[in-house]
């Protein structure tokens, strides 16, 4: 063997090496460890090796595999048939090559030119999901293309995945098929606006971030504990089907009018074209528009429409040769980082920001991104003074990549953690088994702000026009200190004589000048309505808006069905928070030190005395607490209610209303289309109701008897 075949073997095995280590980081363990770019590259190098020295070609090789991992967390499910993956074109010259290629394989000309659908490659986690007479019994993801992992719990909290195929689907199906078992498939994601909000909870809490929207969608479906899948606002967007024949449809265009008939959801960017230009011109579209979108893509799949002449060109070891994905180059800038600031947020946490020389990214200029925890500084081997790579993960977020080690200054040292507050002085703890460090003051103003801002916000006391600039002048006024201040201190000529920023006029020179604007009069009166309407949002919006650590918006409402009132969850003791489901020992802790601290219930006292209301309307009810004791689950769809309005009626009678079935749960309402919660009460006893049975009871306050 000659030195040369030696290196040409010892890469490729290098190759292969890395590839299967960054493809389990990426899929069984949701951790990327390469940028896109990255593993594209080397796995396109291993390509060209393989194709010049074809005897390198090994049946573990990653070219010759389908990508994905199935974990031993989830019962292993076996599809109805390959899901493939798709080759690349990594630029328009390989795209065109492919479309000419496909063209001769298919004897197009001119006037019987060769269809393609054009869809956007949505980066999430591919799904199947498996339909028998029309009904969902199974969701399982991809895995390594023949096995995947059975989700189906998880996959039935995603909202806009049907329960049942709709009638307009079934009746476009051939005589057979309605009764047949269909498996379709598509892509479950995570929309960015709930990825900036998970990973400002991550944040908030000190835990790790997700890296992209791909991998929070991969780690809320592979779940083991379904609650947390529905908590984590996950959607799809379905494009295929393991096998066409039931379909009285012939093309891929139809096919996704199908899907939609059936009820799924089906991206709305797509189209048909007959030209490479037209393809070019679809392509050149999505990625201009790319950023202005509310999901994440890589870039463009192109689908030869004619499913007559997929079955013609059928497949490779690992991918359709009938589809090609075109990927989106990665939008990368170097920039120099000059500071690692640290931030103190509500609850104390201290998180490295990077800041740098202001840079445009996918449309817009950003200058500082998160650096999340020092963990995370060090796993990047970032330095003040470092040239870095930055781009925004999801399109939206920015995120420092990598330091360029070859320009790094000499002089440089690694980042450390300071040991005081830099807003107080205060010392900084770190405690066993989390990666965040805290600040301990519960005086630390940086806190006291960053509370005040939170108070504020949608979720909590949902206050409009109360934003972080108008929060940061009350504070530096000396105006606002604590979430008691919006009601018993502040005044609207505290808000109308804050400067705004903005400046009367400019001078020769095009120099700002003047006196600042003040806020005005009317803006300031519009807020401190909002202010005063904020006092009825209710207990679980005050439990969210004050910052108990550990207590988010989800389990504040969770705690607000079963203690009724701020003194109810404030004499309750440890075991019985930690007895209900999703509370846990840590997070009833967490509760019960709050209320310990003299400062937190003087604020209390003085919300209280302002006329904030701490309770949930229904402890306040006029009507007989008939049902108090008994939890009911609501499932499917009420003719007369929707199933809030539903629960809500239950709760001003005393019930308490839950989104699982459990042993503890004393009536389940079941209305049509209702689910696996309607399975899992038959199978564990507990009693069934019509919606005849809710309106009797809605209407008598009794129960029946069963």
């Amino acid at each position: 063997m000659s030195e040369a075949e030696k290196s040409f073997r010892s890469r490729a095995a290098e190759l292969n090496r890395i590839l299967n280590h960054a493809a389990y980081a990426y899929y069984a363990l949701d951790a990327p460890e390469l940028t896109d770019a990255e593993f594209d590259r080397l796995l396109v190098e291993l390509q060209g090796i393989e194709a010049a020295h074809p005897e390198l070609i090994v049946p573990e090789s990653y070219t010759q595999r389908v990508g994905g991992y199935v974990s031993e967390q989830f019962e292993p499910v076996t599809h109805a048939a390959r899901m493939y993956s798709i080759d690349d074109a990594m630029n328009l010259e390989e795209l065109d090559a492919w479309l000419a290629r496909t063209d001769e394989a298919l004897g197009a000309s001119k006037t019987h030119p060769v269809a393609y659908t054009c869809e956007l490659k949505i980066d999430g986690l591919g799904i199947a999901l498996t339909y028998t007479e029309g009904q969902l019994v199974r969701g399982a993801t991809r895995g390594d293309g023949a096995t995947g992992e059975n989700v189906t719990a998880n996959a039935l909290t995603i909202k806009d995945i049907p329960r049942a195929l709709a009638p307009a689907g079934l009746a476009r199906l051939r005589d057979e098929g309605a009764h047949l078992s269909l498996e379709v498939r598509g892509e479950v994601y995570m929309p960015k606006h709930s990825f900036v909000r998970l990973n400002e909870d991550a944040d908030a809490a000190g835990k790790q971030p997700f890296a992209n929207p791909r991998n929070a969608a991969a780690g809320s479906l592979r779940q083991k504990d379904p609650k947390v899948t529905a908590h984590r606002d996950l959607e799809t967007f379905m494009y295929a089907i393991a096998d066409e024949a039931p379909l009285q449809v012939d093309s891929q265009w139809k096919f996704l009018s199908w899907l939609r008939d059936c009820g799924f959801s089906v991206n709305t960017h797509a189209a048909r074209c007959v030209s490479a230009q037209e393809v070019h011109d679809f392509c050149k579209r999505a990625l201009e528009e790319r950023s202005e979108l509310d999901y994440d893509i890589d870039g463009v799949v192109v689908k030869v429409d004619s499913f007559a002449y997929q079955e013609e060109l059928g497949f490779t070891s690992r991918a359709p040769r009938w589809a090609i994905a075109f990927k989106f180059p990665p939008e990368e800038k170097q920039t120099v980082l000059r500071e690692i600031r640290i931030q103190v947020g509500r609850t104390g946490v201290l998180t490295p920001v990077a800041e740098f020389d202001p840079v445009v990214v996918a449309g817009s200029t950003i200058a500082r991104a998160t650096l999340h925890n020092i963990d995370e500084v060090h796993r990047k081997n970032v330095r003040e003074g470092d040239t870095i790579i930055v781009h925004k993960a999801g399109d939206v977020i920015p995120e420092v990549v990598r330091p360029v080690l070859e320009k790094r200054p000499l002089n440089s040292k690694p980042f450390m953690m300071p040991t005081v507050c830099p807003s107080c002085g205060s010392p900084v703890v770190k405690e066993e088994g989390e990666v965040a460090y805290r600040c301990v003051s519960i005086d630390c103003p940086a806190q006291a702000t960053e509370r005040l801002i939170h108070w504020g916000s949608r979720k909590a006391m949902d206050i409009d026009g109360l934003g972080e600039e108008l929060v940061n002048k009350l504070v530096a006024n000396g105006i606002l200190s604590d979430v008691a201040d919006f009601y018993d201190k502040l005044t609207v000529s505290d808000i109308a004589e804050l400067p705004t920023g903005r400046f009367y006029e400019t001078d020769t020179d095009g120099h700002l000048s003047g006196d600042p604007i003040p806020t005005g009069l009317t803006i300031a009166e519009k807020i401190m309505t909002q202010i005063q309407e904020s006092k009825t949002r209710g207990l679980a919006r005050v439990l969210f808006g004050i910052g108990i650590r550990h207590v988010g918006a989800n389990m504040a409402a969770l705690l607000a069905q079963y203690f009724h009132s701020i003194q109810e969850l404030q004499l309750a003791t440890e075991e019985q928070m930690a007895a209900i489901s999703g509370v846990g020992p840590k997070m009833a802790k967490s509760i019960k030190e709050f209320f310990l601290i003299p400062e937190n219930i003087a604020v209390l006292e003085r919300l209280r005395v302002a006329g904030v209301v701490m309770e949930e309307a229904d402890a306040t009810s006029d009507k007989p607490q008939t049902l108090s004791g008994l939890t009911f689950v609501l499932t499917g769809t009420l003719e007369h209610y929707t199933r809030d309005e539903a629960g809500a009626l239950l709760k001003e009678r005393g019930a308490k209303v839950s989104g699982s079935v459990s042993k503890k749960t004393s009536f389940v309402v079941a209305g049509e289309a209702a689910g696996s919660k309607l399975t899992k009460a038959v199978s564990l006893g507990v009693p069934v109701l019509s919606e005849a049975d809710l309106e009797r009871i809605l209407e008598t306050g009794e129960v029946p008897a069963v």
